[in-house]
């Protein structure tokens, strides 16, 4: 993987930051931050949505043993509802961002938009098929979400949870009108308020 060389040799400690779960109908959306060490880099970095589940599980943990620090963090559902996911999910990136460790110089974001931090931030369209360190953050917060959504099924039976992982599959659509929604479905997305609606 060759990453933009525009933003390989920036000074000072960088942030990356990605988020995952945008797009399920269930649980929380989760972000990470990650500062990477330049003298401990990290073979097999990708987007993590173009890696397999085992290599994604491997480099979530060299990712947490080479880099500088790390964070991860979150909105829960009801934040979703409450504030929607756009403003859910700039709200979780901003919790990653402050629970690092160490200070960003700069802090490079996934996306189009930046988090409300008080470092200067970059927002970058596929930064996390661009940036080493989003690349990083997209990683441990997948299999953060991943892992949460695995315990759920045994929370939830019946729903799918460990498979499709909360986004909207046929399984998953067929399970909520066969079961009902859960405590931890997102009542502001529409799948989910259809079947509000009929009960």
């Amino acid at each position: 993987m060759s990453f933009d060389p525009l933003y390989l040799n920036l000074n000072g400690h960088i942030a990356g930051v990605d988020e995952v779960g945008r797009g399920p109908l269930v649980g929380a959306v989760v972000t990470a931050a990650v500062i990477l060490d330049p003298e401990n880099p990290i073979d097999g970095l990708d987007d993590s949505k173009k890696l397999t589940e085992k290599k994604r599980a491997i480099l979530a943990e060299e990712i947490k043993e080479k880099a500088l620090c790390y964070s991860i963090a979150r909105a829960e559902h009801e934040e979703i509802d409450e504030l929607n996911i756009f403003h859910a999910t700039l709200l979780a990136m901003k919790r990653a961002v402050e629970g690092l460790k160490i200070e960003p110089d700069k802090v490079l974001v996934d996306g189009k938009y930046c988090p409300d931090i008080l470092f200067p931030c970059e927002a970058i369209i596929k930064g996390d098929s661009r940036v080493a360190a989003i690349s990083a953050a997209s990683i441990i917060a997948k299999v953060a979400r991943d892992s949460e959504m695995i315990a759920m099924e045994e929370t939830y039976p019946g729903y799918g949870f460990a498979k499709h992982k909360g986004y909207p599959t046929k399984l998953h659509i067929e399970a909520l009108q066969k079961l009902g929604i859960t405590p931890i479905h997102r009542r502001s997305y529409k799948p989910v308020q259809k079947i509000l609606n009929l009960i």
